[in-house]
Parts: structure tokens; sequence; C-alpha cells
């Protein structure tokens, strides 16, 4: 039976997981790497450090399978989006560290492109704002502050690319400097529209073209893996960022369907087929991918900043619980909220806000108010969070979600689920298995290489674990959503009021 490596690289760990011809996870490995903070507002990764440990990972989830190189029909990858790597053609060394998605190094450099009047121009090609988290103004960056490095770009000797290229050059030999479109959108140098490389784009944000790699499709054969790789031959047959490869991964194969991912933050994507949504109401548009001689697809896309953050709060913060997994116990130890309100702004508020100055709020305390109401409204914050992202998407198509795909880690939490339920009036469905990115990319590389016919053949073949059903009285939820949308005002702005704690 052959099977497929998905590789999955991210923020904190790399991991491969190999699946079975017939979708099913057979044997996994991971090695988490080093996270490098050299100044405030920096993060880094080394590159070699994240190459190193994929490459152990896929021969120990092979080995933990029972399984050969020789078992293998393909590799898909799927990664960590907008970390950007630049490095020597020649030697394949590269030229710095890795300038992570989370850095905000470049926040000067955007708010002067900003006054500038470029924002505008860029939100109509790409779909996404002018900010530090894309990876286009980390290029520059680098060409400016590596001795060299600018005229050295210039003459073609150098190599940009985000870490599905970055993999791809390195598992090749050198062979494939490719990326796919829907991290190519992540740049903010690739018109969506086009398809392509935007040569004014590149201008404006002073990245030379002869940097960047070629577009391929998210499934199909781009490249094939060295000898130095230990699976010699093998093909490289998907490549997709990690939430456009979850969406995938969930079956979201057609437009309407929408996928969140409970993670640190929260993700939520939304296929929208053929039409590339404008980048409104605090929503980006972006690729979600493109299958070998088919157009692009598109998604819409809202990210919440904190998530499971927030139990990681009452974890490690407030102390109430010693694990992360003990927080569904202590939120079902109480029937309700007791009137409290959690808005876990500890960071601002992301989509459909956008407050940088939000800042976190626990409100309705009474001295019956017990670390179970806590608990609760925290959940209750993180779902209506997602609630705030869907109906924003609802006010901008014709046709109403009427399931919620979910995935990520804390979507094991049952609570959780059944609050997003209540709280949103429709179905959520949690897989059996919960790595949709992982499967997403397997996914992409069986189709592109032929193991399986067509999309709709995956979103046939996926297998639902549980779906939780709403149950809650609606007059109750707009209640508590009321509260909530109070909470959110009385925390906005609130850094703003009060500077010295920022």
């Amino acid at each position: 039976m052959p099977v497929i490596l998905a590789l999955d690289q991210g923020t904190t760990s790399s991991r491969t997981i190999v699946f079975g011809e017939d979708g099913r996870p057979l044997g996994m490995a991971q090695r988490e790497h080093a996270q490098h903070f050299p100044r405030p507002g920096w993060v880094e990764h080394d590159p070699r450090e994240i190459e190193a440990n994929q490459r152990a990972t896929m021969h120990e989830a092979l080995a933990a399978a029972g399984l050969a190189p020789a078992d293998v029909a393909a590799v898909g990858i799927t990664n960590q989006r907008e970390t950007t790597v630049v490095w020597d053609r020649a030697t394949g060394e590269p030229i710095a560290p890795a300038i992570v998605w989370q850095d905000r190094r470049t926040a000067e450099a955007c708010a002067r492109m900003k006054e500038n009047g470029l924002e505008p121009v860029l939100r109509a090609a790409t779909g996404l704002l002018l900010d530090p988290y894309f990876s286009g103004t980390k290029i520059a960056w680098l060409l400016d502050h590596v001795e060299g490095a600018r005229a050295r770009a210039e003459a073609g000797e150098l190599a940009f690319g985000t870490i599905d290229t970055w993999l791809a050059w390195q598992l090749s030999g050198g062979a494939a400097h490719v990326t796919d479109p829907s991290n190519a959108a992540r740049t903010l140098l690739f018109d969506i529209h086009t398809g392509a490389w935007n040569e004014a784009l590149c201008a404006a944000l002073r990245v030379p073209v002869a940097l960047l790699p070629e577009v391929v499709p998210s499934s199909g054969v781009c490249a094939t893996l060295h000898a130095r790789s230990g699976l010699p031959g093998v093909p490289i047959a998907g490549l997709a960022g990690d939430q456009q490869a979850a969406l995938f991964g969930q079956g979201c194969v057609r437009p309407g369907l929408a996928k969140n991912t409970y993670g640190t933050g929260c993700f939520l994507l939304q296929n929208t087929g053929p039409t590339a949504v404008a980048p409104e109401d605090g929503l980006l548009g972006t690729v979600a991918w493109q299958l070998e001689g088919e157009p692009l697809t598109y998604a819409q896309e809202g990210a919440v900043f904190v998530g499971g953050a927030a139990v990681q709060w009452l974890r490690d913060g407030l102390k109430l619980i010693q694990h992360a997994a003990e927080v569904e116990a202590l939120a079902a130890s109480v029937e309700d909220d007791g009137g409290v309100v959690v808005v876990p702004a500890f960071a601002g508020l992301g989509a459909p806000h956008w407050d940088p100055w939000a800042r976190g709020a626990v409100l309705g305390i009474t001295r019956g108010t017990t670390d179970g109401h806590i608990a609760r409204a925290v959940l209750q914050g993180i779902a209506f969070q997602v609630a705030d992202l869907i109906d924003t998407i609802g006010r901008r198509v014709a046709a109403p979600l009427r399931t919620l795909r979910v995935d990520g880690g804390a979507a094991a939490n049952d609570l959780l689920l059944q609050l997003q339920a209540d709280i949103l009036g429709i179905p959520v469905e949690r897989p059996a298995v919960l790595e949709s990115t992982a499967v997403g990319a397997a996914a992409l590389a069986g189709l592109g290489v032929g193991l399986w016919s067509a999309d709709d053949e995956l979103d046939a073949r996926r297998s639902v674990e549980r779906v939780f059903e709403p149950t809650a009285d609606r007059d109750r939820i707009a209640a508590q959503r009321a509260r909530w949308r109070r909470g959110v005002e009385r925390a906005g702005g609130w850094a703003r009021e009060d500077d010295t704690h920022a």
C-alpha cells in the first residue's frame, strides 16, 4: 500500500505524519526547534535547525509506521506562513536567521509606506493589509542589513523563500526553487487576481524579482527528493500554507464551507471558490489553493489573536488549573457563567475588531463568583470571538454558514465546542483526525500523484468523530452576546488611555 508523508513544519516544531491510501495516520514523529528573541519584538528561527529536524522526523515517522522509503508515493509540505528565509543559491546557506511571521521589526517601514499611500494599491492586488506580519518587508530588511546582500540579490546570487520553499530547495538538493499560490499570497508581492508576482509591488517594497521562487500549483509534482534526503526519487507533490492546508484537509472544497482552527489563536477560513473577496470588515482575502490544471481557489480569512492562550493564562497566570485539559471540568462545575465576561484581549483584538490598544478584561464579578465561572467565561470568550468572525462573514456572503468544521488542539474540549454550537446556532463538526493541516498536505500530495481522483472524493471520505448540535435558548444566547459586546467596548482602547502599561 503506498503512503504519503505529510511534512508539517510549524512555528514551534517540525512533524511528519505518515498517511495510508485510505487517509488514516499510520505513524508520526515531532521535534521542537529553538525560538530566538534577540531584541524586543524580534523573533527568529535557525533555518538549518528546521531543515535537520524535518529530515529526521521523516525517517522517524516511517520507522514508527514500520515502513521503508520505498513505500512512499509522495511528500506533501505544509508550513508556518510568512516566515522569511534568504539564502545563497550556490551554497544553500542562509545569509541570516529566518525572520518569523510574529516578528515586528519592520513596523516603522510599514508605517512610512502607509503614509506614502501604498496600502490601498497593495490591498487591491494582494487582499492583505500593509503589516509586518507578511513577508515582503522582512525580505527588504534582510537585504538592507546583511552586508552586500542587496547587490548579490540583484545579481541573482540569492534566493528567497517561505519555509515550504526552503524545505523544497534543500530536500531536492537545490534543484527546485518553488512555492505555491497559498504561500505566495502571504508575501505582499503576489497579485491574487492574476496569479503572478507583481513587479510594481516588488519595486515599491524594494524586493528584486530575481529573488523570488517559481509559483507552481498546490497539488502536482513540483520537485524530486535528492539522494541526501534518504528518500531518493520521491516526488514532492503538495505545497500549502498551514491554514489553507487545514481548510483543504477539512474537506472545505466547495464555496461556502468554512473551518476554524483552535490553537494559540483562532483562524477562520471560508472557501469563496473562484471569487477573490476584498479585504474589508477586518477580514483578509487570500488564495486557498490551486489544483493542477485548474484556476485559483480563494478564501476569506479572519484571525483571533488569543484562543487557547487564554486557557494557558488560567494555568500559568492565575494558577487555577495545572494542565490545560483540566479547564473543561472546571468550567463544567458551574451551570453558567454567573454573569462574568472575560475578554481575552491580552495582545489587542484581531478580526473583526483590529484594536491593538484593547487589553484583557474580566467583568461582572460578584462575591458569588468562583474559579468555575471564570473558566467558563474564558471558554465563552474564545467562542464569542469566533462568532464575531462568522457574523462578519455572514454580512459579506449571500448564503449563511450552515455548519462549522473545527480542528486544532483546543477542539478536543467538548464543552468549548458545545458552547460554540450554542452561540452560533449551527452544528459544529469535529473530525476523527484533528491534525487537519497534515491531512491537507497529504491530500494535496495524494491528488498530485493520482492516489486520489478528485477533491470531492476527499470530502466524501472525511470522517466526523462528533457533531455538536445547538441546544441553548436563543434569547439567553442573545443576552449573553449583548453582554459580550459591552465587554469588548470596555476593553477597547485601554492601553491608549494608560500608555505606561501598554
